[in-house]
């Protein structure tokens, strides 16, 4: 009877413990699920940024921390966010006297940080038609491009609906500030003009070959060519650009977009685009350098044609130095500009097939023995309406009895 009482007892100890035991395990396993809920929370609601004003740090609320969150999605991109309240203060809340120029995505401000820094301020508009995937597309791409002949990105900032991106201060602005001022092309001489061309091309052999990503810019020109304070040219604005894989030679948008004067005739016409549109833009570019005139804002006497036309026609009649901005005149040889008209008309043939790759360019650049190609008839002859002499402006290009509107200027990323 004894034993009898011993083992029940024993047997309800033993159940007793067990049943503790799953409850405190259970119990356990709930806190320790609340606790990683919890911490889960408060990761992305205190995702924190480094005031680079104070050096203190600050918390962002949901909708910034969750596009900080996306904007880093990739392991190795590792970029500075800027606190609004550090970009406020730099440029003296956005002062008129500060911008520094203006484009379809809004303004650009100078801005200095307290440690002294110049920095540059793109600070996306709220009306503009370049969104939150051209301000992520540009993050991601030039956050992980390094050349001595591509602009520095520092950081962004995202507060609210501010979309910003920080970069190195060029205190020389843009190209075209340059070239096309009656005044200032004339600080620039020969070998100025020659040192950005083969600036410039280094910058594009750079992203069409050696950089981690193969990036097509799209929107090259003279405005989007920053000049740092020796003159250095650097590569701007790649809220359009486009990563090709290895293999790709060319692809297709439905959504042409992009600044009239420098668009390549297949991508204006069919959307269209390679590594050879590039090229065609860096001809125009090197065009307008020569020249000191804008390709869409020219036309000759006979009001019949634009620069390439112009350029073209001055070729075949051998007059190739009146197509020289008159300031040059004492600074360069007849062969000297000779070589540099026809490897820009190289560059904006009608076909891109025939069209050097940047690789060449650069090669006939550093080679001043290597013979040039004859070069065949630009594209954009005889498509480009005269409905607009400037910059930016919207025309229409003619495709047989048809035509489309292009938006120009503004930065549009369309899908593969």
């Amino acid at each position: 009877m004894l034993w009898l009482i011993l083992g029940v007892s024993l047997a309800t100890v033993t159940l007793i413990v067990v049943s503790l035991w799953c409850y405190i395990h259970r119990n356990r396993k709930n806190r320790n699920s609340t606790v990683n809920q919890a911490k889960s929370q408060v990761d992305l609601n205190q995702v924190t940024v480094l005031d680079f004003g104070t050096g203190a740090a600050s918390s962002m609320n949901n909708e910034t921390a969750a596009a900080k969150l996306e904007l880093s999605g990739e392991k190795d991109q590792e970029l500075p966010m800027f606190s609004f309240s550090t970009i406020e203060t730099a440029t003296d809340y956005f002062a008129i006297s500060n911008i520094l120029g203006e484009g379809g995505f809004g303004h650009v401000y100078k801005g200095t940080l307290p440690q002294g820094q110049e920095i540059a301020v793109k600070r996306l508009s709220t009306r503009s038609g370049q969104g939150i995937v051209e301000f992520k597309n540009e993050i991601s791409l030039i956050s992980k491009l390094q050349h001595r002949n591509l602009v520095r990105l520092l950081g962004c900032c995202i507060h609210g609906g501010e979309n910003i991106l920080v970069y190195e201060y060029m205190p020389n602005k843009s190209l075209d500030s340059f070239i096309f001022d009656s005044t200032k092309r004339k600080l620039l001489d020969w070998a100025g003009r020659t040192k950005i061309i083969g600036g410039i091309a280094q910058g594009l052999l750079y992203l069409h070959k050696y950089s981690r990503l193969r990036i097509i810019h799209r929107d090259l020109k003279t405005s989007n060519i920053l000049l740092d304070s020796e003159m250095t040219p650097k590569i701007s604005d790649f809220g359009m650009a486009r990563i090709f894989e290895e293999n790709e030679k060319r692809a297709v948008t439905k959504k042409i977009v992009g600044t009239y004067g420098y668009m390549s005739p297949e991508y204006a016409m069919d959307g269209l685009f390679s590594e050879k549109s590039d090229v065609f833009s860096f001809g125009i570019i090197v065009l307008e350098i020569i020249t000191g005139k804008r390709n869409v804002a020219f036309f000759d006497t006979d009001h019949s044609s634009n620069l390439l036309g112009y350029a073209w026609n001055l070729w075949k009649e051998g007059e190739n130095t009146e197509l020289m901005d008159s300031t040059l005149a004492n600074s360069c040889s007849s062969s000297e500009v000779l070589r540099y008209i026809q490897l820009g008309l190289l560059c904006v043939q009608e076909r891109a097939e025939d069209r050097p790759s940047m690789f060449d360019v650069v090669s006939m650049l550093s080679n001043e023995t290597m013979a040039l190609p004859y070069p065949k008839e630009p594209g954009l002859l005889s498509y480009v309406s005269r409905s607009s002499t400037t910059e930016g402006d919207s025309l229409k290009i003619q495709q047989g009895q048809g035509s489309q509107n292009v938006q120009s200027v503004i930065s549009v990323i369309s899908p593969r």
